[in-house]
């Protein structure tokens, strides 16, 4: 049992963080944000070009065939960079979502244009506050046509095809449902973080491709949150990382007292248990990566307790940044807000770590009871 990355996954790692330096500084998130764009399409374009959007996706089909090892090291570095593309929709959930449950035609229709980037996916799945299981979908699936309303959608406003729970008689269903169809109307949301855009979709009796059985689609559904669990968790260690390496710099920078602010012990305090906790969440992620790519029955418990620590580093990550900053922390010139507005975010993505922490007590409790 290995919990480490291998040589050449650390160089998939170094290579991303340098090209992701280059093309996706800071200011590419803040241009994003400031604008009515939703993402930034050239720095999407090159991603598909360096084969990153086909990282877990099987040469047979277009893609890297890296492996779900690599596309964890990759997602850090997203997160490093808060890098404005709709990378965790189309990847995370669309793509997994597909290879767990897809047929031969329908992995040949859709993978090979998500592995170049061509198309955007997206998993619609939350319609209210709370976990969506079966007894709380109103969608409904019936006779090849979908009807219902999803709220929160990642990159729902661009994406170009979804992947949607629905009720099918007293089951929960996935469908494929193509985003330009008739019936399919979509608006773009406010949220927090303008650079990661949300939409809520609104299906009326549009055209529905059965993904998996209605006997498979819970199972399918609870397996790729997993999944997305862990790769979200890694791209929050990566922009919790960023974060207190920036809050260090500024305050070996920031002088008080004709020394510097970072030598105070109140200070240097608040710094190192914020390193603790990333690391702690780091040692999640990394037993939730080894879970993932092993298929182990660990990886229900592993993905929570990946999710939940990652959770709580990141947004402790941007309160200590924009704290540590002082005034300017506040202020609309500095970037403390680009990393506040992500956490934000990406903290109730897949549902709130409050939301995870419960599922992993369940899980635990199972685990007991069939021991």
């Amino acid at each position: 049992m290995n919990f480490d990355f291998s040589e050449d996954q650390k160089m998939l790692g170094k290579t991303a963080r340098e090209f992701l330096a280059e093309h996706a500084p800071l200011r590419l998130c803040r241009e994003v944000l400031e604008s009515d764009a939703s993402y930034s399409e050239t720095l999407w374009r090159e991603i598909g070009k360096l084969g990153w959007a086909g990282s877990t996706i099987p040469e047979q089909y277009g893609g890297a065939g890296f492996g779900r090892l690599e596309l964890a090291v990759i997602a850090e570095e997203i997160g490093r960079a808060l890098a404005p593309i709709p990378f965790g929709s189309s990847l995370y959930l669309a793509a997994e979502a597909v290879l767990e449950g897809g047929s031969e035609a329908q992995k040949e229709k859709y993978l090979p244009k998500l592995a170049t980037g061509e198309w955007i996916g997206t998993f619609a799945h939350a319609e209210g506050l709370g976990s969506a299981g079966s007894e709380g979908l109103n969608a409904t699936l019936a006779s090849g046509k979908i009807d219902g309303v999803k709220i929160a959608v990642p990159d729902g406003e661009v994406a170009h095809f979804a992947v949607v729970s629905a009720r099918a008689g007293t089951a929960m269903a996935l469908a494929l449902i193509d985003l330009s169809a008739p019936g399919v109307e979509r608006s773009a949301v406010r949220c927090i973080d303008p650079s990661r855009s949300l939409a809520e979709i609104r299906f009326r009796g549009a055209p529905a491709e059965m993904l998996g059985t209605t006997e498979t689609g819970a199972a399918i559904a609870a397996k790729v949150l997993d999944r997305a669990a862990v790769y979200t968790a890694f791209e929050q260690i990566g922009g919790a990382e960023r974060a207190l390496e920036l809050t260090r710099e500024f305050c070996l920078g920031r002088y008080a007292f004709g020394r510097p602010v970072a030598s105070f012990q109140a200070i240097k305090h608040r710094l190192a248990d914020l390193y603790v906790e990333i690391e702690l969440a780091r040692s999640n992620a990394y037993y939730g990566a080894w879970a993932l790519e092993a298929d182990a029955p660990e990886l229900g418990v592993a993905a929570c307790a990946a999710r939940a620590g990652a959770s709580d580093a990141f947004e402790l990550a941007t309160q200590e940044m924009v704290q540590l900053h002082g005034g300017v922390g506040y202020t609309w010139e500095y970037d403390c807000h680009l990393f506040y507005r992500r956490a934000k975010l990406l903290g109730v993505a897949l549902g709130s770590s409050t939301e995870w922490r419960e599922r992993l007590m369940q899980r635990l409790e199972g685990q007991a009871a069939r021991a």
